[in-house]
């Protein structure tokens, strides 16, 4: 058992029941306060653990990580350390948290100085993120697609069972929780027999989707193999891949989406290390027919991830339109890094994986505004009498996501977007 995982520890800091962040999770991220500078973190209850400040203080000398890999303003330069390294510094972390640890606890001088309440604090994009391939993996949220635009006889595409299904996403515009968007603008084709326009987008959408982040891979040239593929991975975040479905559906003939995309997605700012997910662990979906032998594995490769995705009105309350979990996933994520790399892809630190959509088996489990409104025929009404088809400027997309077990929960916290209007 890894050793940080223990159901039993307890911290000798205050953790509120249903906290995202027990001892047993201990997630990395990027944040700053009034009076430092960016620097790597790590959440415990309603707290930030400066590793900078303590890396300075002598506590993380037997994980030989100099102070400087924290001070770093991305995660980057820990990550390139490799998945042992990572995992000796939070087992170090939550060594110096346990009830019974006597190092921090009872310093005040050195507790002052390693703390930080997570109020104080603004939270930063955790990655330099160099390359985003997004995938298309739920076989639910693939077939309401299919069903809606093409034949519900032949809802999904004839490679759709064989391959997970990706493309190459836009990095630059890859953001973190509470950076607002601007909805875009583009083409639009909203009569078959007219011309297209140019425009605002009207029927803008979130995506409700998880990530993981890769540490450094193979040479180019050379394949992950789908049981070593969690050896690359560092952890994962909540991920809304926002899209604008009219300029998506008059563009993505024949190479897919682009401006659709390419104009935001947003992040948690927290990584859960696959360390911390361990014990949520469970079986993919059936996959028939078999797959090819590079995408066959051994064990449970999915998390039994619980998903929410809310729709929040200008000045209003916040209303859940979706509960969807990660473990409905047909493709698991070591499937989605041996496709990625089967044809000898280098894969590098830092790069994003995103899920795709992830749609559960009844209505009130599809992950996105297309699927939930079914085309924008079935309005969903908040809590306000207003309703949607899909969004509108003013309103905030709020996603979270966690683990539970009769043991611990383990959570990501919130990823949180607002609309502003087309500029």
């Amino acid at each position: 058992m890894i050793e940080a995982n223990n159901p039993s520890l307890t911290s000798w800091i205050k953790i509120e029941e249903n906290s995202d962040f027990p001892i047993q999770n201990l997630p990395f991220g990027i944040y700053s306060t009034k009076n430092k500078s960016k620097r790597v973190g790590i959440a415990i209850g309603n707290q930030i653990i400066d590793l900078y400040e303590l890396a300075n203080a002598g506590l993380l000398d037997s994980t030989e990580v100099s102070s400087d890999v924290f001070g770093s303003e991305f995660l980057n330069p820990f990550m390139e350390l490799g998945k042992e390294t990572t995992r000796k510094v939070r087992n170090r972390v939550s060594q110096l948290m346990r009830a019974s640890n006597t190092e921090i606890k009872g310093h005040d001088g050195l507790k002052k100085k390693v703390l930080d309440n997570e109020s104080d604090a603004t939270m930063h994009l955790p990655v330099k993120i160099g390359d985003y391939t997004d995938f298309y993996s739920s076989k639910e949220h693939a077939t309401n697609v299919g069903t809606m635009f093409r034949d519900p006889d032949n809802a999904l595409l004839p490679n759709w069972l064989y391959i997970p299904v990706g493309y190459h996403g836009r990095a630059s515009s890859i953001i973190t929780t509470e950076q607002a968007i601007v909805r875009p603008k583009g083409q639009q084709k909203p009569k078959d027999d007219e011309p297209p326009t140019f425009g605002p987008c009207k029927l803008l959408d979130f995506e409700l989707e998880m990530a993981f982040i890769t540490y450094n891979g193979k040479p180019l040239g050379e394949s992950i193999d789908v049981d070593e593929a969690e050896d690359f991975m560092f952890g994962m975040c909540l991920f809304n891949d926002w899209s604008a479905r009219d300029i998506q559906k008059w563009e993505y003939v024949p190479l897919g989406p682009f401006l659709a995309k390419n104009f935001a997605s947003s992040m948690s700012p927290w990584i859960v290390t696959m360390d911390a997910l361990e014990p949520f662990r469970c079986e993919t979906p059936a996959q028939n027919p078999k797959p090819f032998e590079y995408l066959q594995y051994s064990g449970k490769k999915s998390f039994d991830i619980k998903l929410e995705m809310y729709i929040q009105p200008e000045n209003g309350e916040e209303n859940c339109v979706s509960k969807s979990n990660y473990k409905h996933m047909y493709w698991n994520q070591s499937q989605q890094l041996a496709h990625h790399s089967v044809n000898g892809c280098n894969i590098m630190c830092g790069d994003l994986m995103g899920s795709g959509t992830i749609s559960g088996p009844t209505p009130d489990s599809y992950g996105s505004m297309l699927e939930l409104s079914w085309k924008g025929t079935k309005p969903i009404t908040l809590s306000d009498g207003s309703e949607r088809k899909f969004l509108l400027d003013g309103d905030t997309v709020i996603e979270r996501g966690y683990c539970q077990n009769e043991s611990v929960r383990v959570g990501f916290g919130e990823v949180r977007t607002k609309i502003l209007p087309a500029n």
